[in-house]
Order: structure tokens, then sequence, then C-alpha cells
């Protein structure tokens, strides 16, 4: 734009006397001085931002003042100026790792300031929420620890992360502005110094082409002079733009150039305000404010002045619709307003009701359970519901965390009360755990049994322990208990020399097996195997120290099984059989009565299953095209059969289980 205008200014040269004489000059010079004084009021008025009349000031000035301070700061920092790109969220409604993701997410941008609002904006949010989190597991800690010199200590691996990225942003921030303000000082002098020489280009003993190809290259080095300080902003631009009005006013030696230059500047700007007319009535207004700067810096910045007939009727055109779009701007920021109060009115009715669950009397821990889940659920929707005014926003915030504090204190003292019979509890069950395994060793079988018998009775009545110390306990006594009655079964085991003696044939047997080979007819295969499985029964059970034998006499028989085509029922009724009879002879009750209920489980899984197959065919049979079955309902058919059949699996071991009871 620029070079379209100066390329108009040389073309224009042509027609001045180059060669007049220095009386001449300076006569003409003197003539529009006089003109030109006349004019300078206002260009000057141009220069200082074309700005209206005092009266229209007042009214304009404040959406001027926004347009202008945002242009200024972008002006010293081109990196902010993709910052509107990027949608503001809200980010109270985020929870914590949302937080760290999408920190992670805006530092690894190029323009790290373009994204440092939003930054800031997750900080405050995240530790915020992380603070709060912090108090109710120092709260927690103090509530329920045992040791008063212990000293709280809370690690979290989203803090670790969160600070990591910030500490890159951060990090990045402080090299962005190393590196900012050494160029903010040089282009300022670069700037200044263009000024300087401007004001030294109006000199009638120059010839005019070589002062206008100078003044080209002074505006060539001005556009590309780089952004200075803010603060500096306005009063560079409108010195360099003052002096830039006093060449056009020079050039009034040459009317027809300097008219041909207005007409031109002329033209840009009705076009910026035909466009600004068009933004009036975009329904995105902060697109439209955006654009909006754009605009005053073309108009300010890259064109030139115009005649004065039309100045002040184009600038005051360009300032109403400014203001109209500013005004557009400030609704939608009340609208935003109205917002957040109507969010803090919200957030009051949820501390209200946290309020009052802080006060609620309950006397069981079920209960409190309940409790704390309201106001869990509470405390999720005061973070999910959005902003509040900025100026009562730590006030909010201060009596949301005094709320659950106490609703934390009351709870606890809950717990205080009933954490006395805990710990009384807890000695009772250490007590029993010190006895057990004091007896766990003891061979004194006849008098140990009852008395390890006995503190199994008494741990199952007593009562709840500390959570912290229930499965520790537990486990020490479960234990305890358990060795003692294993070396109880292995004793009885090695006292009956009837089990080493079946163990040896059992022993001596595998090999009789591993060396029996399949005829390849069925009925007389079937019952080869039939009969080694009751000559293995009929060896008795072996020492419970060498149960292991029965493992591999089972894996042997899988192999059997799995080259005789038998019938999966009868397969697996097989095997089922051989490895009940093992745990029935090793006595080992606990076992099988696992075994019975995971049957039981499972018939009632196959049950339902087949009840919700039946619906399901029972559906499509009242469809109006269920004259002809498709392969779906086909399938289901098909399904039905085979759970139909499992079940049946499932119910005759559970039939033969307790046919084993009963004897």
């Amino acid at each position: 734009m620029l070079e379209e205008k100066n390329d108009n200014l040389q073309e224009a040269d042509g027609k001045l006397e180059i060669d007049m004489s220095d009386a001449a000059k300076n006569d003409a010079i003197e003539s529009n001085e006089t003109e030109s004084a006349q004019e300078k009021a206002v260009l000057s008025s141009e220069v200082e931002a074309e700005k209206p009349e005092a009266t229209e000031q007042t009214d304009h000035q404040e959406a001027l003042d926004a347009i202008t301070n945002s242009n200024a700061e972008e002006g010293e920092d081109e990196t902010l100026k993709g910052r509107h790109e990027i949608p503001m969220k809200d980010y109270d409604t985020f929870a914590l790792d949302a937080l760290v993701d999408e920190l992670k997410k805006l530092v690894n941008t190029d323009k790290i300031m373009s994204v440092k609002d939003h930054i800031e904006e997750i900080k405050k949010s995240f530790l915020s929420k992380y603070n709060h989190l912090l108090d109710e597991k120092r709260e927690e800690f103090n509530a329920s620890k045992e040791d008063p010199n212990e000293e709280f200590e809370y690690h979290s691996p989203l803090k670790s992360k969160f600070d990591e990225y910030y500490n890159v942003f951060r990090e990045k921030r402080n090299i962005h502005f190393k590196h900012l303000q050494t160029n903010l000082k040089s282009n300022l002098e670069n700037r200044l110094a263009i000024v300087e020489e401007l004001k030294e280009l109006i000199n009638p003993q120059e010839n005019i082409k070589d002062t206008l190809k100078h003044f080209n290259d002074l505006r060539e080095r001005w556009k590309n002079a780089g952004p200075i300080p803010k603060d500096k902003y306005n009063h560079v631009w409108n010195n360099f733009h003052f002096h830039v009005e006093n060449f056009y006013d020079y050039l009034h030696l040459d009317r027809e150039a300097r008219d041909l230059d207005f007409k031109h500047n002329l033209e840009q700007k009705l076009k910026i305000i035909s466009r600004v007319e068009q933004l009036a009535e975009e329904t995105d207004i902060n697109k439209s404010f955006r654009e909006l700067q754009d605009l005053h810096r073309i108009w300010k910045e890259e064109i030139g002045p115009v005649s004065k007939e039309h100045r002040d009727n184009i600038w005051n055109k360009f300032s109403e619709l400014t203001k109209k779009i500013h005004d557009k701007r400030e609704v939608l920021f009340e609208n935003q307003r109205a917002g957040e109060q109507q969010n803090l009115e919200i957030k009051k009715e949820i501390i209200a009701k946290i309020e009052a669950l802080g006060t609620e009397k309950v006397n069981s821990h079920s209960q409190w359970l309940l409790q704390i889940e309201k106001v869990e659920a509470l405390r999720n929707e005061f973070f999910a519901a959005g902003k509040v005014p900025t100026e009562v926003n730590e006030e909010t915030w201060a009596t949301f965390k005094t709320a659950v504090r106490n609703f934390n204190a009351f709870k606890n003292s809950f717990y205080k009360d009933i954490k006395k019979d805990q710990n009384e509890n807890l000695n009772k069950k250490m007590a029993l755990v010190a006895k057990a395994k004091e007896l766990q060793e003891s061979t004194d079988f006849a008098a140990t049994t009852p008395v390890m018998k006995q503190i199994q009775e008494e741990w199952k009545q007593i009562g709840h322990v500390p959570k912290k110390y229930s499965d520790k306990i537990w486990k020490e006594f479960k234990d305890a208990c358990n060795h003692y009655f294993d070396k109880l079964k292995e004793h009885k085991s090695e006292e009956n020399g009837e089990e080493v003696a079946a163990f040896d044939n059992k022993k001596a047997y595998l090999d009789v097996l591993r060396a029996f080979q399949l005829t390849g007819d069925h009925k007389t295969d079937l019952d080869a195997i039939k009969a080694h499985i009751e000559i293995w029964k009929g060896y008795g059970k072996v020492p419970f120290s060498r149960r292991h034998i029965e493992g591999k006499f089972n894996k042997i028989l899988d192999a059997l099984f799995e080259k005789l085509s038998l019938s999966k029922k009868e397969s697996e009724m097989m095997r089922f059989s051989n490895r009940i009879d093992s745990l029935s002879d090793s006595n080992d009750t606990r076992k099988l009565d696992n075994e019975k209920i995971f049957i039981m489980r499972k018939i009632e899984e196959v049950q339902n299953e087949i009840f919700q197959l039946e619906n399901n065919i029972q559906f499509f049979a009242n469809t109006k095209n269920a004259k002809k079955e498709n392969s779906i309902v086909l399938e289901v058919r098909k399904n039905i059969a085979i759970h139909k059949e499992s079940l049946e699996v499932w119910k005759d071991k559970l039939r033969q289980l307790r046919n084993l009871n009963q004897e």
C-alpha cells in the first residue's frame, strides 16, 4: 500500500519546476508556509489519532483507548497477536489431571506469550484445587495419626508434572523477555533516528526527486523497524506522523502530487469504514473487535492523511463505528458478568448445603459414607459451576473451604468417638495373633488343637479395628493358624503307614499308565481308562506331604482323554469325579466347600444367561417378521442349547458333591 502511494508521488514529480531559482523557491516556500500554518491544526489533529471534537472525545474516548492500549501492547510484543485465537476456557471446571494435560499442550506452542494468560489461569485453578486437596489430606492425617511426633507428608504425581510443565513455560518466558528487551531498546533507537532524519528532510536546497526517494526510504525503514516499548508507542508514532505531515505540507509545492496522494488515502480509509460497517453487524463480537484493532493500526500506521475537507467527516464516522462495536462488546461483557453472578448464586447454594451437612448428626459408619458421598458430589458441582465475579472470587473460595473443613471436623469427631473401641479391638486381636504364633510350631497336637480352634472363634467375636491395621493383622493371624493346621494334617498323614504304602503303589503305577496305549476302539479304551482310575482309587490316600502325586496322575489322564473321542460332558465328568475323589481322600473340607460354592455360582450364571436368551427369542417371536426365523434367531437358539448342556454338567457336579457330603 505504501509503495503504491510513493509511486504516485514520483510520477507527479516530473511536473515540478526543478530548475527554479533560489529566490523563486524561497518565495514558494514562504507562501506555502502560510497555507501550511493554516492547515497544520487540522493535520496535527489527524496525527493525534485524528480525534474528534472535545465533546465527542468524551463519548468515544473509552472505545478509542481500548483499541490504542491493545495495539500498543501487541506492538511491543508481536507474539501476543495470536492469543485472541485461542479461546479462554473455564478452567475452574477442569479436574486436576485435565488441567495438567491442558498445560502440557499449551507450553509446547512456539509463541509462548500468546498463551501466557491461559497458563496463568490454569495455574490459579490448579493451585486452588490442589491446596484444597492438601488441606483435606492433612485433616485426615491429623485425625488418624497415632504418633503425635509423626509429620504430615503428601506427594502427588500430578503436582510434580504440573511443576515440570510450568517450569518449562517460565524458562521460555524468561528467554523471550530477555530477547524482547534487547530488541525493543534497539528498535526504539532506530525509530528515533528515523524521526530525526525526517525532521531534516525538508530542505529546499535539495532536488525534489532525491528528497522523495529519501522520504520513501525512511518510510520503508520505519515499516521494518520492529516493535518498541508500549509506553513509547503513541508518542513515537505520533511524532513520526507529525513530521510526515510536515513533509506533505512541503509537497504543497506540487499540489497535483499531494492531491493525488490525498485521494488515494481517502479511498483506502473509506474502504476501512465500509469494512467496519460490516463488522458492526457481526454476531461474533470478539472477532469483530480483533479485526477492528487491525484496521485502526492500518489507519494510523500505514495510510497517510486526507484532504482537509474530508478529514473530520471520515474520522468521525470511523470513531462512531468504533464506539458502536465497543458498546456491543461491553454488552457482551455485561452478559458474562451476569452469568458470573448466576454462578455465584449457585456456589452460595452449594456452600449452604455443605454447611447443613456439617451439622446433621448420624450414628453409623454406613450413614457417614452417604454423607461423604453427598459432600463429594457437592464439591464436584462447585467446581463445575463456572467463574464468579473477580472481586468475590477469593471470598467465595474461602467460604467453600471453611464449609468443607467444618464438615470434615464434624465427621472426624464421630470417628474419634469410635476410635477408642477400635483400638481396644486391635489390642485384643494382636493378643490372639501373638498366641497363634506362639502355638503354630507346637507338636502337642492333642492339647494345642482345641486351643487353636478356640482362639479362631474368639477372633470372630471381636469387632472392627482401625482400617490401616486390619489387613496386616488378619494376614498374620491366618498364616499362623494355617501353618499349625497344615502341620497337623501332615503329622496325621505321616503317622498312617497305609498312606505311605498307597504312595509307593501309586508311584509305581504311574509307570504303568505312561506305558498304556489306546487300541483305537472307543469302548475298549474307555473301559480300560475307567479300570485304571478304579485301580488308582483302590490304593487309597497318600500322606499329605506327598499329595502332589495326584497331580501327576491327573495330567496323564488328561492326555488320554484328549486322545479319546469322548463326549464333552462325559470327559468333563470323569475329570471332575477323579479330582473330587482326591480332595475327599485328603479330607480337605475347605477346598470341597469352596468347590461347592463355585459350582453353585456357575449354575446361577448359566441360568441367568439362558433366561436372557429366551427373553430375546420371545422378543423376536412377537415381531411382524417372525414367520421366518433369521440367522440371528437361529444363533440364539443354538446358544441356548449350548448353555442348557453346560447347565446339566454343572448340576451333575453339584449332585456328586452333595452325595459325597451325605456319605
